[in-house]
């Protein structure tokens, strides 16, 4: 099995009725980089490395919100962009 049928078996997701898991897509794995960044991390490379977990999540969460394919992953979007907005405006 080469690698580009195990990324498309992974983005099938499970349950197949109904999807709630599925491998990374490239804008979460992004948000995964980020994040294992900031944590390693202190000083620039650490805000760096959050600004990529924000940004990779955002772009993750819109595109479910938009093209989620069942309500559930859907409303996991809308709730993540949520969480983004109110945790970005606290720190202001």
């Amino acid at each position: 099995m080469t690698i580009a049928e195990l990324w498309r078996r992974g983005q099938v997701g499970w349950p197949r009725r109904f999807p709630i898991a599925q491998f990374p897509n490239p804008p979460l794995l992004l948000a995964f980089a980020g994040l294992g960044l900031a944590a390693a991390t202190n000083g620039p490379a650490h805000d760096v490395g959050r600004a990529i977990f924000s940004v990779g999540l955002a772009v993750w969460a819109w595109q479910e919100l938009v093209s989620g394919v069942n309500w559930f992953r859907r409303l996991l979007g809308a709730g993540a962009l949520v969480w983004l907005v109110v945790g970005l405006a606290g720190e202001l």
